[in-house]
């Protein structure tokens, strides 16, 4: 899907460099950890749901706002790249507990 996201942003009128100057952007969503892992859970996983991301490219895309489906690429393209570090969408109780499994020191071998 990391892939998928490449090729789709090569439709879009940006240059390639805006895809990576803001493929990290959707990590600004880990701030919600400052106020308690479940608000933290809540504003991570809204910035890093692949459906989310999808409805986002799909409403650019047939709205024609261009910026809105630059969006739903780059949330695809970084989210896809999180899973293939083994970060999932997060639970409320830490940030460690994720839909694919523990990570971070509390992950067991």
């Amino acid at each position: 899907m990391l892939g998928l996201a490449i090729y789709l942003n090569s439709f879009l009128p940006f240059p390639t460099w805006v895809f990576w100057a803001l493929f990290l952007a959707p990590d600004i969503g880990m701030l919600g950890y400052m106020v308690n892992p479940k608000v933290g859970a809540i504003t991570y996983n809204l910035f890093h749901h692949k459906g989310i991301a999808i409805a986002c490219y799909l409403a650019g895309y047939f709205l024609v706002v261009h910026e809105l489906t630059l969006v739903g690429v780059i949330l695809l393209g970084h989210s896809s790249f999180d899973r293939i570090l083994g970060y999932g969408l997060k639970f409320s109780d830490s940030f460690q507990h994720t839909h694919i499994g523990m990570i971070g020191k509390n992950a067991q071998s």
